[in-house]
């Protein structure tokens, strides 16, 4: 069986957190190739096609969900991805019952007062973030007195689509809380802490991850979060990403459903289920 894990062109070298994934599918007799998705590749030839380090798409949504559409057997699916690499995603699911922050959208285009955003959240601090954007690009955390800051950020990002929420303290101290998923399964949890003073949990910037323990209750939110996404039964694997309130209530931050790191380091046996996995969708086909 011919695996194909979907990656990007100039993959960094430091990159190894899909290793024990590859070993897995080898050790079970499958041939594992990383083509990245802008290659001139006959993706026909693969059993399968699962989407692993794609990390220069969200700069080119338009042509990836394009490229999703054309790729056979293609996991999680052209639909899912189209719907997961916009976060107005967050919209839906807040109103099927998800907790996410308080949250101002806003369309690209679209002229708003920051101050007038502030004193609606009624907050001293704020985040501004693009609703399609990976790996904490073209993000702003400010307060109350450097808002005319704000106000340029958001002018100098009018060509997309932005979304502005309370900035929580929490991600300096507890950090971003992760649930990996595995075909609809809780395999493990993750907490991701940035350097002191810094925001940004990706291990990019410095940050730390270890194992984390979520309660069989907030498992069971996460299962009930899944089923409002489209085509959920389809679903080959998620990554739910929390911030903790003030309040100490965890609100969902994103549901990374396109080509999220699952932290195989931290329960190498979530690698051998997915590799399973993999392959009975492979079977299945």
């Amino acid at each position: 069986m011919k695996i194909a894990l979907v990656s990007c062109d100039n993959l960094p070298g430091w990159e190894v957190d899909d290793n024990p994934l590859i070993e897995a599918l080898e050790s079970k007799g499958a041939t594992v190739e990383r083509p990245s998705w802008t290659g001139s590749i006959d993706w026909n030839q693969f059993s399968i096609s699962v989407i692993r380090t794609t990390w220069d798409y969200h700069p080119r949504k338009v042509e990836f969900v394009n490229w999703c559409k054309t790729v056979p057997r293609l996991f999680n699916n052209a639909n899912i991805i189209e719907w997961n690499t916009h976060k107005s995603y967050l919209l839906e699911l807040e109103k099927s019952g998800t907790i996410i922050a308080p949250t101002t959208w806003i369309s690209k285009n679209e002229s708003i007062d920051i101050r007038t955003v502030m004193s609606s959240l009624n907050v001293t601090r704020g985040f501004i973030k693009p609703q399609v954007g990976a790996c904490a690009s073209d993000t702003l955390r400010f307060s109350t007195d450097e808002l005319d800051k704000a106000q340029k950020f958001l002018v100098d990002n009018v060509h997309q689509d932005m979304m502005i929420q309370p900035y929580l303290n929490s991600v300096e101290t507890e950090g971003e809380l992760s649930a990996v998923f595995i075909d609809g399964e809780f395999t493990h949890g993750v907490q991701k802490i940035p350097v002191e003073g810094d925001y940004r949990v990706q291990d990019d910037f410095g940050a730390i991850d270890m194992p984390f323990t979520f309660s069989n209750t907030e498992i069971e939110t996460m299962h009930s979060t899944l089923k409002a996404v489209p085509q959920q039964n389809d679903l080959l694997y998620a990554r739910f990403d929390y911030l903790r309130s003030e309040e100490g209530e965890l609100l969902l931050n994103e549901l990374e459903l396109v080509e999220p790191s699952l932290f195989f380091r931290h329960n190498l046996n979530s690698a051998t289920k997915f590799a399973n996995a993999i392959l009975n969708r492979a079977m299945m086909l």
